[in-house]
């Protein structure tokens, strides 16, 4: 009964201020959501009347035509290192940006707003508008995917290390400066320490995610794998276009397994456990977790050092660049309408439309997808398993591909891009479904199940209620990050705005992109504020 008795405390809370605001908001997301699957005609029959071109299609790209090895071991290569070149970029960028916008490192509250301000610019300019910005500076090379991305990778990097610097405990802080030390050294013996753990997981993630956001960018003309891609689908050869991405997609699974299994190495809680046994030693014991995370980094230099080598960088391309920097900026402003100004307006109407559909069905499939994926849900861990996996392949495909996919299925339009996205919200969101519904406390469960309550009833009453404030944070997150997916799968002919981005950077019109430019940031940036009120207001810090 005490069990029952706290969790309904935990459980019931009074009502907070902005709480009928936040309802409202919520279900005119959802009103809006529905209208945005009726209004795209979203339906079964839209799935059955694609089933024929399905099979036509996987008839046109049957056998898949693999390129010769070297050439494919080059592809991927050049990929691989473009990538971990950006995150690694994007991570050092983030380090002082995050001590900046953390609340308990920051030196002022200007300081703090401005750099908050430029995380969540660096979020809501796509990378494909930074990567037309730098084709124009360097052109084809490693060098404007390596930018592109980084740059944009800041806006979520910098955002998170923020987050893991504000909940860092102030104890080791506190002690250092009355110990004497100056502002530097208790951040860097006092705060540091703390969240490197944190930065390394945050750093591998988005590794993750920038193998597939280089697809995307082969489109604009950066090297490796994706513009192989773009190249094969321009001249209609699905059989090599879709090989190669077969190739993405077992490159994209096996970066989640490595930085998965490296995660776990230098993190894990025989980590935490051996750092803490070992607090008080000078030197701790060479144990075999230790040299393997000595071997890890080790390697993660190795790989750096390759990388940058692999991408062709050079400091020589930087100082040509930036001498013309000024003209090539000249070139996109002011903006202009290009005489489709409504056009324009019309078509991001389109790409609102499409994320909030596509979030909507994601979040539906999500849910049953995540709960089986979830430990403490399935039915057993053979069950939990087989949908971590599924999970795990969804988030494997990047969604230019699953939009090229519905295109083909679906023809050109706003239907092909819902579809491509509800799909693949189902990799992050039921991911993040799962993960939630693992890290309740498991107490009420077993109160109620003490009780003699089945299963279903364990799900219903003491599962999902704590897990509900984690899940719709979720769901916000997932908006926002489909509005921005569906700028880009644009490109592909999948409806909305970006076909006109695209469109205006090939016939040099950077007018245009400028004024497609601002429009995306104005809606991301709406979406963004709405997502961090009802945040604050549905999941508040514990009083």
């Amino acid at each position: 009964m005490a069990v029952l008795a706290s969790t309904a405390r935990r459980t019931v809370a009074l009502p907070r201020p902005g709480a009928a605001a936040a309802l409202l908001a919520v279900l005119v997301l959802l009103g809006a959501a529905v209208w945005s699957v009726a209004s795209l005609r979203l339906n079964v029959a839209t799935v059955v009347d694609g089933s024929a071109a399905a099979v036509d299609f996987g008839s046109r790209m049957l056998p898949l035509d693999f390129p010769p090895l070297g050439e494919l071991l080059a592809l991927a290569g050049q990929t691989l290192a473009i990538v971990v070149c950006a995150t690694l970029l994007s991570s050092l960028l983030s380090v002082p940006l995050a001590l900046l916008a953390a609340r308990s490192t920051a030196p002022s509250a200007a300081g703090r707003h401005g750099a908050r301000a430029l995380i969540v610019l660096a979020r809501a300019v796509p990378d494909v508008v930074l990567a037309i910005v730098f084709f124009r500076l360097f052109g084809l090379g490693g060098m404007t995917g390596v930018l592109a991305m980084g740059l944009h990778s800041v806006g979520m990097i910098g955002k998170l290390y923020a987050d893991a610097v504000e909940q860092a405990d102030e104890g080791p802080r506190n002690a250092l400066r009355a110990a004497g030390a100056g502002k530097l050294q208790q951040l860097v013996s006092g705060v540091l320490p703390q969240v490197v753990p944190s930065f390394v997981a945050t750093s591998l993630h988005r590794l993750d995610i920038n193998v597939r956001v280089s697809v995307v960018l082969g489109f604009v003309g950066v090297g490796g794998l994706g513009k192989a891609i773009a190249d094969a689908l321009r001249t209609l050869d699905y059989q090599r276009g879709m090989a190669l991405a077969a190739v993405v997609f077992a490159l994209c699974v096996l970066v989640e397994l490595v930085s998965g299994t490296i995660r776990r190495a230098l993190l894990g809680t025989s980590a935490r456990r051996g750092a803490a046994s070992a607090g008080a030693r000078i030197s701790p014991p060479w144990t075999f977790a230790r040299v393997r995370r000595i071997a890890y980094w080790v390697l993660a230099a190795v790989v750096v050092l390759a990388s940058v080598r692999g991408a062709e960088l050079s400091l020589a391309q930087v100082g040509q660049a930036l001498t013309g920097l000024g003209p090539v900026l000249a070139q996109f402003w002011p903006p202009e309408g290009g005489g489709m100004l409504g056009e324009l307006f019309g078509e991001l109407l389109v790409t609102v439309q499409i994320a909030l559909a596509a979030t909507l069905i994601g979040a539906v499939l999500s849910l049953p997808v995540g709960a089986l994926a979830a430990d403490n849900v399935a039915p057993n861990r053979v069950v939990a398993g087989f949908f971590r996996g599924v999970v795990l392949a969804v988030r494997g495909v990047p969604e230019l591909v699953l939009a090229i996919v519905f295109v083909l299925i679906t023809g050109l339009g706003p239907v092909a891009g819902a579809g491509a996205l509800a799909v693949g919200s189902v990799g992050l969101l039921g991911k993040l479904v799962a993960d939630s519904l693992e890290e309740v406390d498991r107490g009420p469960e077993q109160a109620l199940r003490a009780t003699g309550a089945g299963r279903l009833q364990v799900f219903c009453a003491a599962t999902v209620p704590q897990a509900a404030p984690a899940f719709a944070a979720h769901v916000l997150y997932q908006l926002d990050t489909n509005l921005r997916s569906a700028t880009l799968l644009g490109l592909v002919g999948a409806g909305g705005i970006g076909f006109y981005l695209l469109n205006a950077s090939r016939v040099l019109e950077f007018g245009v992109v400028t004024t497609v430019l601002l429009m995306l940031f104005a809606a991301v940036l709406v979406v963004e504020l709405l997502a961090m009120w009802l945040r604050r207001v549905l999941n508040p810090a514990p009083r």
